[in-house]
């Protein structure tokens, strides 16, 4: 997963799950919206959740960074080649914990209220506040960071688990020992992963700590610098609340304007139709939007719009 070391900044390239080595993009996943139900009400659901984000990133072919499980929500950074994949990361986490919890609790629906939002993260800052941020999560269950159990800090520069020789190998277990631990029938006989006596994942094992540790330099006291000074309710507005928030057309299209600068060099006004089926589908995902004011801001009319996001799988009203 991690032998791929030819590091470009932000974007590198990696040795997928699937076998393929392919240049990927850092995204950041939340799952929010769970105000009044308590997810995670013992040690078992956070282990279920926690292995359930692996599980999913490798079924959707993405690779975790750095991961937190909190009572009610969740976060996780990784890297993937589109943000398509990402978010069939989130729903695949959403699905497979809702089944759990009725196979444990009796409940069903329990996570239909729950919203899976996927970010680009476009710049250094971006990143690196992000990748800061997650973990930080920890102080708000009354925890220090480093001593948080369900958050991949500890592969961070710091983890005694780095060593390869610890814990009991993913690929040396029966398959049923496998489906008990990680509570999947997905075959994951050829993982990297380990778990330690308690059958508890070992983080370092999983995460792609190199990614992270390369974001800051390979200097751990970069990395707790950023984490002392994030803004928590800046990045909560960036990576959670900004695209819940309908946008004024002139924001909007600044925003349409600057990403499509990003990812073809040129002006929104400027782009073809193929360019544009490749970034109203985004745009939709990104940002809470209508048909009506994409029309306006791609100068297309509805019904082309209508089209292009159902050809993606986006069902409009």
């Amino acid at each position: 997963m991690q032998a791929d070391t030819d590091y470009m900044g932000r974007i590198v390239k990696r040795i997928l799950p699937d076998g393929s080595i392919r240049t990927v993009y850092p995204f950041h996943i939340s799952l929010q919206g769970m105000e009044t139900m308590v997810l995670c009400r013992d040690e078992n659901d956070y282990d279920a959740m926690e292995k359930l984000f692996f599980v999913s990133a490798w079924r959707c072919n993405t690779i975790v960074i750095i991961h937190i499980v909190m009572s009610n929500h969740g976060h996780l950074s990784v890297l993937a080649t589109d943000i398509e994949s990402v978010r069939r990361t989130g729903e695949l986490i959403k699905k497979n914990y809702s089944q759990y919890l009725s196979r444990k609790y009796g409940e069903s629906g329990s996570l239909s209220r729950t919203d899976i939002d996927a970010q680009y993260l476009d710049t250094d800052w971006y990143v690196r506040n992000a990748l800061a941020y997650i973990p930080r999560n920890a102080l708000d269950a009354g925890s220090r960071i480093d001593e948080y159990k369900w958050s991949g800090y500890d592969a961070m520069f710091f983890g005694k688990s780095h060593s390869n020789d610890t814990g009991k190998r993913v690929k040396e277990m029966t398959r049923r020992e496998r489906e008990s631990l990680f509570r999947t029938h997905t075959d994951i006989s050829c993982v990297p992963w380990r778990v330690d006596n308690n059958g508890y994942l070992i983080h370092s094992s999983a995460c792609d700590h190199d990614y992270l540790e390369s974001v800051f330099n390979n200097d751990p006291g970069y990395f707790l610098r950023v984490i002392g000074v994030v803004n928590t309710a800046e990045m909560e507005q960036k990576l959670i609340s900004n695209h819940h928030q309908r946008q004024a057309d002139s924001e909007f299209l600044l925003n349409a304007t600057a990403i499509a600068e990003r990812w073809f060099k040129k002006d929104i006004s400027q782009l073809t139709m193929e360019m544009k089926c490749r970034l109203i589908p985004y745009m939709s995902r990104c940002y809470r939007t209508s048909v009506s004011q994409i029309a306006r801001c791609f100068r297309l009319d509805k019904q082309s719009v209508t089209s292009i996001l159902n050809k993606s799988g986006i069902k409009t009203a």
